[in-house]
This record gives structure tokens, C-alpha cells and sequence, in this order.
């Protein structure tokens, strides 16, 4: 079945300029951590897809390790481009990462040059991409000096092997230095990718600050809390949930009757709005034009529309926010 996007998808998206540079991101953007590797459905990874760029959705988020197994991802999504997007590769903006461990022994982890490059080199190869538009590495390493790190990021622009780079998990002095030796290097930090949601709020201490400083953009992972800022869990934790299975990142521990309870409040509050749940995190999390890009995961086509229909009310009112702040005290 051959594919033709959507010819209006650009017209009720909202793209923001990522801090100092030219580069505009779509205010929601697409995460290939989950649903999209060797073991999950193909068809529906590509349906997701072909979903979210009809939509608008012009960013799509991959690292080297998402899967299972680590690489999948990649490899999937390489099949994807190459059946039904290449001829729209320059409407796209890809990244990938690496920081995490890979494969064996003591050149497959952390933030050495070696790692980095190599990590590079096959990612390319399982997407079938000549270069990736954002690399980012994926966090700090405490055993490599950081001018070693930021030095292998400006190589591999140098190299033409990616247009810009960015950071994840690096908190505020790290990023101020890593941002201070990339300018020194000729090649600015692009983009920061750290989590955020109402419920982890890490960033307003200080990164965010110094992202403004700085100049550069932000895309949030996990702006839903794994789901749990949707409706899901409000009656209990369904069987097929994340949280039900063997999920690192959620557990029903998590699930407290604490945050039950303000979920459930925000829920009236996302309905009185004209909302879902899961748009008035998102709208919430994009609150103030602090945060470029918010990065959702799916594993419905429906998740993908509702989570997009955020950008049709973004503003708060000062009261809505005093009542949000009230509910997550």
C-alpha cells in the first residue's frame, strides 16, 4: 500500500523556533521509545507513523538502544522511511542518541569519543540515513572529561553526520559548561531533552534558566508520566497497562491514591476546559513558550489525534494556573 501524507498536515500544527537557531520543532513530537521495535506490531508502528506526520507532527525521537531488542527502533523506522517518507526526508527532523549501553565490553556505554562515533555509524546504517538532524547524548558520563564528549558532538557535525546536537539528563551546571565548550568548538548546543510533567518538575530548579541563558531549545519526554496524567489508572490499573507489566519505568507502586486524586481533580478541570487529560498536561507542560517541543510516546493511532489536539487551547488563565499549583501542592 503505497503512502501520500496528508496535504493540509501543516496547517493546524504549531512549530516553535528551537532557542537561538533557525530550526522550528512541531509543538508536539513523536518518541520511538516504546511500540516500535522488534517485538511490537510493524504494521501498527508504521500506522503510528503515517498518523502523526498527516497530523503535523514533523519531529520523530529515536535513540540506539529502543527497541527490544536495543537497536529495533532504528531498523524499524529506517523500513518505514524508506517505504512511505523518503521523498519527504527534508520535511522531517530525525534524532537519535547514545549514552546508554549498547552493546558489550568498555566501548559500548557512556560518553567516550569511541562510543560515540562508532554509536553513530550504526544507527545511520539500521535507518538508512546518509546524516541525522539532532544527536544528542543521552547523559552524563562522570569517568570522561566532558571536553572529550562535546568534542566527539562538534566531530560529527564536522563530519556531516548530523546537523545539530543536543543534551539529555544533564542537569544545570552540566549543561552550562557542556553549552560553554560546544560554543568554544563552533557548533552550539542545539536542544536539551530532559523529563518533565506536573508531577516531576526538576527542570523549573534552575535548567531552565540556564536554557534561556544559553540559547537553547527544549523537548520534554514523558509529559504524560507514563500515562499516568491520562484517565487510564483512575479506576484501578487495567491488565494490558504498563504499569500491570514489566516496565522499569512504571510500577503500580507508583500509582498512589495521593496522585490518583489529583489526577482525578485535573481531569475535571481538563473537562471544564474542554479538554482531555492527557491535552491539558501537554498544554501545561508547553505553558509559556518555556519548552519548544513536548515528546509523546503511543501506541494508538487515537492517542496520537487526542495528544495533537492539545495545541487548539495552550493558554492558561492566571487563576487555571493558581488552581493547577493548588492540586500538585
Amino acid at each position: 500500500m503505497s503512502y501520500a501524507a496528508n496535504d493540509k498536515r501543516y496547517l493546524t500544527m504549531k512549530y516553535n523556533k528551537c532557542g537561538n537557531s533557525g530550526l522550528k520543532l512541531s509543538a508536539i513530537s513523536l518518541g520511538l521509545w516504546h511500540n516500535f521495535g522488534g517485538s511490537d506490531s510493524f504494521e501498527n508502528s508504521r500506522a503510528l507513523i503515517h498518523s502523526a506526520f498527516d497530523l503535523g507532527i514533523t519531529h520523530f525521537d529515536i535513540a540506539n538502544n529502543y527497541g527490544p531488542p536495543p537497536g529495533s527502533a532504528e531498523e524499524n523506522f529506517g523500513k518505514i522511511l524508506k517505504q512511505d517518507l523518503s521523498s519527504y526526508r527534508d520535511e522531517l527532523v530525525i534524532s537519535t542518541k547514545a549514552g546508554y549501553g549498547m552493546w558489550p565490553g568498555p566501548y559500548g556505554d557512556f560518553g567516550s569519543k569511541k562510543y560515540l562515533v562508532a554509536s553513530l555509524d550504526q544507527s545511520l546504517k539500521r535507518t538508512g540515513l546518509d546524516y541525522v538532524d539532532i544527536f544528542y547524548h543521552h547523559r552524563p558520563d562522570p569517568s570522561t572529561p566532558l571536553e572529550e564528549t562535546m568534542g566527539a558532538l562538534d566531530l560529527i557535525v564536522k563530519q556531516g553526520k548530523a546537523l545539530y546536537v543536543g543534551l539529555s539528563n544533564y542537569k544545570p551546571a552540566e549543561t552550562k559548561k557542556a553549552s560553554a565548550i560546544l560554543k568554544k568548538l563552533g557548533t552550539p548546543c542545539l536542544i536539551h531533552q530532559p523529563s518533565y510533567s506536573m508531577f516531576n518538575r526538576w527542570i523549573e530548579d534552575g535548567l531552565q534558566e540556564v536554557l534561556e541563558e544559553e540559547g537553547i531549545g527544549s523537548i520534554a519526554f514523558k509529559p504524560l508520566e507514563q500515562g499516568l496524567l491520562t484517565t487510564k489508572y483512575l479506576n484501578g490499573i487495567p491488565k494490558d497497562s504498563r504499569a500491570a507489566g514489566s516496565s522499569v519505568f512504571l510500577h503500580s507502586k507508583d500509582i498512589t491514591q495521593i496522585k490518583l486524586e489529583k489526577v482525578a481533580k485535573l481531569n475535571i478541570m481538563a473537562m471544564e476546559r474542554g479538554q482531555t487529560l492527557p491535552q491539558l498536561a501537554l498544554a501545561w507542560v508547553l505553558r509559556g513558550n518555556k519548552v519548544t517541543s513536548a515528546l509523546i510516546g503511543a501506541s494508538k493511532v487515537s492517542q496520537i489525534e487526542d495528544n495533537v489536539a492539545a495545541i487548539n487551547n495552550l493558554d492558561f488563565t492566571s487563576e487555571e494556573l493558581l488552581r493547577i499549583e493548588q492540586i500538585l501542592a
